[in-house]
């Protein structure tokens, strides 16, 4: 771990860090069409003054789309996205959140640690479908995975 990352602390984010996020997921060559400057449902790992990591959810009532699970290229590897995930899978528990969707092109192997099994795109919930990462943000390839939080 680097410094950094052994220092940090996960909240809730706050208007003030959609730069960074922005910067992180087109560092990571992560979608933000949709992403909402207000960052509602998202939390962020930081050390200091510095955003590591961030992920997010999109809530449609009982049903939520994971999005932008980033962590900053040389903080990988040390756990922080491991711990974004299980907060956010406690925030969104919270929230009333009983089915998680994601897309994913590059972390089909990571997810299912976490819950996630590979679906088709056909079983997503037909609301998740008005998102920006299903009308085009993320490509036709990306793998859809769900978990239950039930």
């Amino acid at each position: 771990m680097t410094a950094d990352s052994e220092a940090a602390t996960v909240r809730p984010a706050r208007a003030a860090d959609y730069p960074a996020v922005v910067g992180l997921l087109e560092a990571a060559r992560l979608p933000t069409a949709g992403l909402s400057s207000s960052l509602g449902d998202f939390l962020v790992v930081e050390a200091g003054d510095s955003v590591l990591g961030a992920v997010g959810l999109e809530v449609y009532g009982g049903a939520a789309l994971l999005r932008s699970a980033v962590v900053a290229p040389e903080e990988r590897g040390h756990g922080l996205g491991a711990v974004l995930l299980e907060r956010v899978l406690e925030h969104a528990r919270s929230r009333g959140v009983r089915d998680l969707y994601l897309l994913t092109t590059t972390a089909e192997g990571w997810f299912p640690r976490f819950g996630f099994a590979r679906i088709g795109r056909e079983a997503v919930p037909a609301a998740l479908h008005a998102s920006a990462e299903f009308k085009g943000a993320c490509p036709d390839s990306a793998v859809a995975m769900h978990a239950s939080l039930g």
